[in-house]
């Protein structure tokens, strides 16, 4: 359950949202997608009020969310699971697009024709950031995207989140890994039981010694 939180994030920000198991960082993630319910306080984009819309016209709007966990099609291509990330367009440029997230995730042309159920799990992990660009996301929502993944997969896909930053995309990192995530992110939150219990740049979080006790062992 989440109360009093309060959180903003424009295209071109790079934000992170830290917390332990069970503060409540995915069910905020859920909450602005639209995949759980709000039922007090509301999430707009813009002049735009998303609040109870379905998840797909949230997606249409601009906010796009790469789930915990990937969520893949395993038993599709990973050409057919990028292309479901385009479900909702019906513009020419969808082929086009295609080739621009190859480029970043050149491992993907290797893996084109393969089915995403076998790929390893930092390629899978590149097939669900690529398929939600797919969408042309002005805001990505990135769930727990180190999970599981050696440490030098991560640093291979926070370069590629940084270029997908470049590009002015506004992107909402969350992360239990909360070094990896103040140290590549400029501003964060902190949630706890429901509440967002701090908020600051992410390098002044980093010499906080209340952060370096709760979350980095120091």
């Amino acid at each position: 359950m989440l109360w009093d939180v309060g959180l903003e994030i424009a295209c071109g920000d790079l934000v992170a949202l830290i917390g332990s198991n069970g503060a409540g960082k995915s069910t905020l993630l859920g909450a602005v997608s639209g995949q759980v319910k709000v039922v007090g306080g509301g999430v707009s984009f813009g002049d735009r009020e998303l609040t109870g819309l379905p998840p797909e016209q949230i997606v249409a709007s601009g906010i796009v969310q790469i789930p915990q966990g990937r969520r893949l099609f395993g038993a599709l291509s990973v050409r057919e699971n990028l292309l479901m990330g385009a479900y909702l367009r019906d513009d020419r440029e969808v082929e086009s697009d295609l080739q621009r997230v190859l480029e970043l995730f050149p491992r993907l042309r290797e893996r084109y024709d393969f089915l995403a159920g076998r790929l390893s799990g930092g390629e899978q992990q590149m097939v669900a950031i690529a398929r939600g660009m797919m969408a042309r996301p002005k805001i990505l929502l990135v769930d727990e995207m180190s999970l599981g993944l050696a440490p030098v997969l991560v640093d291979q896909l926070l370069e590629i989140i940084r270029d997908i930053h470049a590009q002015n995309v506004g992107i909402l990192l969350v992360e239990q890994d909360v070094q990896t995530a103040l140290e590549c992110t400029e501003r964060a939150y902190v949630l706890e039981g429901g509440h967002v219990r701090l908020t600051g740049p992410s390098t002044a979080m980093l010499d906080d010694p209340q952060i370096k006790k709760a979350y980095l062992g120091v």
